[in-house]
């Protein structure tokens, strides 16, 4: 069915029941699964994914061979899979697939310059993602999952990665340089409007990663990316909540110690 976008200027509000800047409900948890580095499970409304880090670990002499040129640095390696059953259309993608290459470099390339792989030469990261329900906002879903479970495994980074979408009311066939900005979109709403993912660099706005994929007039890129970079720093205070939170059960069951840099986190 027809996205209708006709709603929008009369009574404000989405599809869904939302306003053009509110975020769909955002559930997450980090330290999933014991046998992992690190792990975390995210909700981008029912956009569903899981992320398993391990590593840093040792390179063997094969993959040495082939990343000469990284040497110094570690290796960051993404796997996605989405499964089957993740879509309405339940279309399995396979590990050749070109979009599922396309968000694994993409990932990489975002983590590659905040991560500080130069303290750990000679070794790789694996980040394993799997896609278990797509209703929007996947790569952002990806990315932030991502943040999680690099933060549970201990790696060093400079700060943060958040990321949404935004996107546009009104299609670009229809050439209206007026149509408002929104955020956070679902999958009916990519299917018929431009949209981008912008992810950002904690909470400031510098741009860690931006793509768009369909055709937008310029002259609404300002607006869309103006808006995606504030959901961008909503996002972020809910990561650095679940961050503090799993601390804060960490040091109520003991697994934990308790520091004054700790006590100043929490109480943040």
């Amino acid at each position: 069915m027809p996205l209708d976008t006709s709603t929008y200027s009369l009574a404000l509000l989405r599809v869904d029941g939302r306003r053009w800047n509110e975020l769909r409900r955002l559930n997450a948890q980090i330290r999933t699964q014991d046998a992992a580095d690190g792990s975390s499970y995210l909700e981008m409304g029912h956009t569903k994914v899981m992320c398993v880090v391990t590593g840093p670990s040792e390179q063997g002499q094969q993959q040495r061979r082939v990343q000469t040129a990284q040497r110094d640095v570690a290796a960051i390696n993404v796997n996605v899979v989405i499964a089957g059953f993740s879509s309405v259309d339940r279309k399995k993608r396979g590990r050749n697939d070109k979009r599922t290459q396309e968000i694994e470099v993409t990932i990489a390339n975002a983590f590659a310059s905040n991560l500080h792989t130069h303290l750990f030469p000679h070794s790789s990261i694996t980040i394993s993602l799997h896609v278990l329900s797509q209703d929007g906002s996947l790569l952002a879903a990806l990315l932030n999952a991502t943040t999680l479970a690099l933060i549970d495994a201990g790696i060093p980074m400079t700060d943060y990665i958040a990321a949404c979408t935004a996107g546009s009311t009104s299609t670009y066939a229809a050439g209206d340089d007026s149509a408002d900005p929104l955020l956070d979109l679902n999958n009916q709403e990519e299917q018929e409007l431009p949209f981008l993912t912008v992810a950002t660099l904690g909470g400031s706005d510098r741009v860690a990663a931006l793509v768009c994929e369909s055709r937008v007039q310029v002259s609404r890129l300002e607006g869309m990316l103006v808006v995606g970079v504030d959901g961008c720093k909503q996002v972020k205070q809910f990561l650095d909540q679940v961050v503090k939170d799993k601390g804060a059960e960490m040091v109520r069951e003991g697994a934990a110690e308790r520091s004054d840099a700790m006590d100043v986190m929490l109480d943040e």
